[in-house]
């Protein structure tokens, strides 16, 4: 039996609401990294380069994530939700359980 559509739509509207909040709250980190060796050194600079880098990562990985949750969402509106999208078989309750977003079941992903 797949994952109630209703309960899978709110879970998932929740984890976007969650990402998109995690990437405006890091936006500073993002921020080009200035040249001014006065007051900044050179470790300190390339520690503001790692830094912005992985935020940068970050970011794109929440982006990534927003992308798979409104696929799942367009999975829920065309009523094709918890249903592989490679072989037509039924996701496992305890697969979208842990990933609602999870477009394939465990054998094709």
């Amino acid at each position: 039996m797949t994952m109630d559509p209703i309960a899978a739509r709110q879970r998932l509207l929740e984890l976007k609401d969650e990402l998109i909040a995690l990437s405006k709250g890091g936006g500073e980190d993002r921020k080009p990294v200035t040249l001014d060796q006065q007051s900044v050194g050179r470790l300190s600079r390339l520690d503001s380069m790692q830094v912005q880098a992985m935020a940068k990562a970050a970011d794109s990985r929440r982006a990534m994530e927003i992308r798979r949750i409104d696929a799942a969402l367009k999975r829920i509106d065309a009523g094709e939700y918890g249903w592989c999208v490679e072989c037509g078989d039924e996701i496992a309750p305890k697969r979208l359980d842990s990933d609602p977003a999870a477009p394939r079941c465990a054998g094709c992903a």
